[in-house]
């Protein structure tokens, strides 16, 4: 078993992830915002560092597989925003929250399943510090189609 660097910065580049640019806003709202020692991270989706979209309902025209996948990607667009918001990920002291949000067909049971890409990342990247408490549930639709959309809230560390 191969022990990975302390720090969440050490930890990226050991493990081979180089972070995509942080997506703007698609409406009339901020990517982040700090109150005292929590960072509030607004919804983020599976956008590619092109820019285009991971599109389509899970359980229909995208695979539980596929939107696991997609809620990986997300995770690494909330993990650039965070970058951007703080300077450095070792600013994170721990991820409280997530809040992910599934764009599925009517009965899919599969939630956590999926969201389970964004949470896995965080783990890997933040260690013990990325354990969160987190709500999983399906949409009847997401912006733009996408297949989930994840949003976090941190402690940070000044």
């Amino acid at each position: 078993m191969t022990t990975l660097p302390d720090g969440a910065e050490a930890r990226l580049a050991a493990l081979g992830i180089v972070l995509p640019p942080a997506p703007k806003p698609i409406a009339r709202f901020v990517p982040a915002r700090r109150v005292g020692a929590l960072l509030f991270l607004s919804g983020q989706g599976p956008v590619r560092s092109d820019g285009s979209v991971i599109e389509g309902r899970v359980g229909e025209a995208v695979s539980v597989e596929d939107a696991r996948a997609a809620a990986r990607l997300t995770g690494l667009n909330l993990l650039a925003a965070m970058r951007e918001a703080l300077g450095s990920l070792d600013r994170v002291e721990v991820v409280v929250k997530l809040l992910g949000m599934v764009n599925a067909v009517p009965g899919f049971r599969d939630h956590p399943r999926v969201i389970d890409g964004c949470s896995d990342l965080f783990v890997d990247v933040f260690g013990e510090a990325g354990l969160h408490a987190r709500s999983a549930v399906g949409m009847g639709s997401l912006p733009m189609n996408i297949p989930v959309e994840i949003e976090a809230v941190v402690a940070v560390r000044d």
